[in-house]
């Protein structure tokens, strides 16, 4: 028996809904999370059409890239499609849930993927984002150190990109005076205690701060544990938006073009004029992406893919890169299937299914 809450754990560890924008709305946003699950429809956007699959392959949760509810809803009349989705959904006790800017924010996720399926190597985060990682210093007995660190790294903290249990520690004396109410693990009430100290320094993602807190506070031997933690500027170059990578080999532009829409599926490539030099290093963004032209030129892109540019946008490449846009529903429609083969690596007692229906509202006509 699986809850919904076991899905949603797996999905934020994957993305954590504190790494999407302010403006985003990813998260479960109908349903409980209590409620058993007995199937998962993955797809790129929910749709009354999509809820009918659902309801047709016995699916109770439907897991979306994009969020059916974005702005907000003052009312539930059916007047619309998003009115009339969320209320099918709940008519038949489905469940909906979105994972949005949040998976286009972390390695391996919507940007990562475009990476893999152009051949891109050496992959990195385009725009890393600022102000979310927490320094934690604390101090601990020299013998209880490692035991208490290895609950912090077990908690989350002490990663820094591909590296793992990473920390700092300098030794030097502590000293306290335990009072009459206190409970000391070493020393007396009433007796001033030196004690051979660590003083132990972890960087951690901000959005962990309480569940490592409560890790320092359930392994440290001292009734008062002495710590603090401060907000960092530096940027976590493992979170942030886009993703920038290299061609194995380089191409002409046509040779591109016809290797991006083919790779991509996309029925067409809306592109600048293309620069007179190989095309070597690639940026990509799902979605909408010109906010972040001036990053790609800044990285040294050749080309930069993404969608839903307007005709005023394509002059702002001046020459000094190729802008191709491939359409917004081309760009991230695999993303059910990341979801689907990650989730489908962490549990098996339920069917888990790829949606069949395209949900993708623009046509072309050739």
């Amino acid at each position: 028996m699986t809850f919904i809450k076991e899905i949603l754990t797996e999905l934020e560890n994957l993305a954590p809904l504190p790494y999407q924008e302010d403006y985003d709305n990813a998260g479960l946003l109908v349903g409980s999370p209590d409620t058993e699950v007995t199937g998962i429809l993955f797809t790129l956007d929910i749709t009354e059409a999509i809820v009918e699959e659902a309801i047709r392959r016995q699916c109770n949760l439907i897991i979306a890239h994009h969020p059916i509810i974005f702005k907000g809803l003052k009312k539930l009349n059916g007047k619309n499609y998003v009115e009339r989705t969320v209320i099918k959904a709940i008519k038949n006790d489905i469940a909906l849930y979105a994972t949005h800017t949040n998976l286009d924010h972390v390695t391996g996720g919507v940007n990562w993927q475009i990476a893999k399926r152009l051949g891109l190597r050496n992959i990195k985060v385009l725009a890393p984002k600022k102000q979310i990682l927490t320094k934690l210093a604390f101090f601990c007995p020299v013998e209880n150190t490692q035991e208490v660190l290895n609950a912090l790294f077990e908690a989350g903290a002490g990663e820094i990109g591909d590296y793992r249990n990473c920390s700092f520690r300098t030794e030097g004396l502590g000293t306290f005076l335990p009072g009459d109410a206190a409970n000391p693990a070493i020393g007396s009430r009433g007796q001033l205690e030196t004690v051979k100290e660590h003083r132990v320094e972890v960087m951690l993602p901000s959005h962990l701060e309480a569940r490592v807190l409560q890790t320092l506070r359930r392994a440290h031997p001292y009734e008062e544990v002495a710590y603090y933690m401060s907000a960092l500027e530096n940027e976590d170059q493992e979170v942030g938006a886009g993703a920038i990578g290299e061609l194995s080999e380089p191409m002409d532009a046509a040779a591109f073009l016809s290797h991006l829409k083919g790779q991509m599926d996309a029925s067409i490539v809306k592109h600048t004029e293309p620069l007179n030099k190989p095309i070597r290093h690639v940026a990509v963004c799902g979605g909408a992406g010109s906010f972040l032209l001036r990053n790609a030129i800044s990285a040294g892109a050749d080309v930069f893919v993404t969608a839903d540019y307007k005709y005023h946008e394509f002059f702002d490449a001046e020459g000094r890169i190729m802008i191709c846009d491939i359409g917004h529903y081309e760009s991230e429609v695999f993303t059910k299937n990341l979801l689907h083969d990650y989730i489908s690596g962490k549990f098996s007692n339920f069917a888990l299914c790829l949606s069949e229906i395209s949900t993708n509202p623009v046509r072309y006509f050739s």
